[in-house]
């Protein structure tokens, strides 16, 4: 059985976060978990992990060494599968409240142990269950197609398609067990080292009363203080620097693991594996990053050299990049703001999409505020059909916290709207998973701008989408490389951290130009990254998902016929099929360098645009 209940970038507490919390950005909320679980001590998640236990016993006892003989007859494989996807459900149900009470606040023991506790008895469960999909996987085509005419199978097709594609790269049973079942004390361990130790990092920042965690840190690079934005880059350096050791063995230890998995399975590519759990081809993923690379002069390198001058330097330090233009102080919105802003700018596309955003705020599935333990960045976790995602910010009150508001809700839209497809079909390829999201911050920005009047506003919130961007394109395609150069090196042996270091400044000089000097203590930047440690290749679905949405944006701006209509049942269709078939409604075609260049052509309009505007 696949797993349904990981969270890719963080995880969470002990007993729930509800309420709110009162800050200078107003009340903002604390989530509430209830509708999972009202506690990990309930008597409800122990009978659900009995429950679960019984139910893969059951699938095993019936099923295990038969599905053969059970795909000649539609009507009992389809009873096969409900059961199996009622199991994939209650699992995902576990394992998603473990994961978000842990993400609130990893350095809660008893909530680490607990979800410690729930990984491993998820992962005995399950494992008794690998058969199931290889079992199925076994049976001849022609069965399994007259089968799937059956009215109660049918709608699952695109799960068994999908599956089949699986199948040159599974190994026989005892050899798929035992992977499964280490993986608690392989990759998960490692995830869960890293994010316990990133979390537990504190950084001394000249200037300020005390230790500031990980998010509070990162977010002074985007004060308008530029002494202030020198300090807090140095204390992260040194931290990174001082803990580059362990960071570099995490990095070595899951590279390898990849490797002897793929190794086993077959994949030629260090990045096919990602590629087939995305639904896409390396061609389609080839021709996106090299449009990607070939634009980095017209792009990165041509904005960096503006802001440059913008800033009165002859080059940006990193520390530099997201620093807010001089001619305008940045805006602090509170928590009420950034509501409002967002979901004017959905009811503007579909008064739907904002009604199915506003249940997040009125609910209590969003988690909101800065807060001691709590993991950085931010997510919107699916959890499962039967209930409803959760989104987790670091809100902080600046334009770009706002975006990430819009980003992570246009995921929760997507999610809500994927559910009916139930636990196999409803999860998106990483590939398309990006698309909502994406769209969500191009209306967001696209209502500023047209109520923004003043010049030096206009501007800066220009100049903010832009980087906005490229850390979405650019910066996301640099990353795919890194990963590449640290994987396909890591075949040969084990790596130093200068190695390491290396690969991330030869990628990072290509992606950003002449125009930003990364400065000794960048090297070590590589190591904060979780994507990297998380999701192997997930990057590359962010720079997907953004040149797709500028197509589709460019669409809706030239009143394409039925978007609104196109673009829900896009999102309503979830798994269910590939992206060539969701696209082509719109007349698009990602095979296509054309799609690619058109996407890109939004961003380098931008610039153009902001090159004309005078210094003000």
């Amino acid at each position: 059985m696949r797993p349904t209940y990981t969270i890719a970038s963080t995880y969470h507490t002990l007993s729930s976060d509800s309420g709110a919390k009162t800050t200078d950005l107003g009340v903002m909320p604390e989530w509430d978990l209830n509708d999972l679980y009202p506690s990990p001590n309930a008597q409800v998640v122990a009978d659900d992990i009995l429950k679960a236990k019984k139910a893969a016993l059951d699938i095993k006892t019936t099923y295990q060494g038969k599905m053969q003989e059970v795909a000649r007859d539609g009507a009992t494989l389809a009873q096969a599968i409900v059961a199996y996807e009622n199991l994939s459900d209650l699992i995902g149900r576990l394992g998603s409240y473990a994961g978000l009470l842990y993400a609130a606040n990893t350095a809660d023991q008893a909530r680490a142990k607990f979800y410690g506790d729930i990984q491993e008895t998820l992962t005995g469960i399950t494992t008794d269950l690998v058969f199931f999909e290889l079992e199925i996987n076994a049976v001849d085509k022609a069965v399994l197609d007259t089968a799937l005419k059956h009215p109660k199978l049918s709608r699952y097709k695109p799960w068994f398609d999908d599956l089949r594609k699986e199948q040159p790269f599974q190994l026989e049973e005892k050899l798929e067990q035992v992977f499964h079942e280490k993986s608690v004390t392989s990759r998960a361990s490692w995830n869960r080292l890293f994010n316990e130790t990133m979390t537990a990092l504190r950084f001394d920042v000249a200037g300020e009363p005390g230790p500031l965690a990980l998010e509070p840190t990162l977010n002074m690079l985007t004060s308008a203080n530029g002494e202030q934005r020198r300090v807090a880059a140095e204390a992260l350096a040194k931290v990174f620097k001082e803990n580059i050791r362990l960071f570099t063995l995490i990095t070595n230890t899951l590279a390898k693991d990849k490797e002897i998995s793929d190794r086993w399975r077959g994949f030629k590519d260090v990045a096919d594996s990602r590629h087939l759990a995305n639904r896409v081809e390396r061609d389609v993923v080839d021709a996106l990053v090299q449009s990607v690379r070939d634009a980095y002069p017209r792009t990165a390198h041509r904005y960096y050299a503006l802001k440059a001058k913008w800033l009165g330097m002859e080059k940006l330090a990193y520390w530099d990049r997201n620093a807010p233009l001089p001619e305008k102080p940045e805006r602090v919105l509170n928590w009420a703001e950034a509501r409002d802003t967002v979901l004017t700018a959905y009811s503007g596309f579909a008064p739907d999409m904002a009604r199915i955003a506003g249940d997040f705020f009125n609910k209590g599935w969003i988690d909101a505020p800065v807060r001691e333990g709590k993991s950085p960045g931010a997510f919107s976790h699916p959890t499962v059909p039967s209930s409803h995602p959760f989104i987790l910010l670091n809100y902080q009150g600046k334009a770009r916290d706002v975006m990430t508001l819009a980003h992570e809700l246009g995921h929760g839209v997507h999610q809500v709207l994927a559910a009916p497809q139930g636990p196999l079909l409803a999860p998106t390829p990483l590939t398309l998973a990006e698309t909502a999201s994406v769209f969500g911050e191009m209306l967001t920005f696209k209502k500023l701008l047209a109520e923004t009047t003043d010049a030096r506003e206009r501007k800066a919130l220009m100049a903010g989408k832009v980087e906005d961007m490229i850390n979405t394109v650019v910066r996301q395609i640099a990353f795919y490389s890194f990963e590449r150069r640290v994987h396909e090196a890591r075949r040969a042996g084990e790596l130093t951290s200068e190695q390491i270091g290396q690969f991330w400044l030869d990628v990072q000089t290509e992606s950003l130009g002449p125009a930003v000097d990364l400065k000794t203590g960048y090297e070590s930047f590589w190591a904060y990254i979780p994507h990297f440690i998380h999701s192997p290749f997930y990057v590359y679905a962010y720079a997907f998902g953004d040149c797709l949405v500028n197509s589709l944006y460019g669409l809706y701006q030239e009143a394409h016929p039925g978007f609104v209509e196109k673009y829900f049942d896009m999102l309503k269709a979830g798994g269910t099929k590939h992206h060539s078939e969701l696209l082509a409604p719109f007349g698009l075609d990602a095979r296509d360098p054309a799609f690619w260049k058109k996407g890109l052509s939004v961003l380098e309009g931008m610039i153009d645009e902001l090159e004309k505007m005078p210094s003000v």
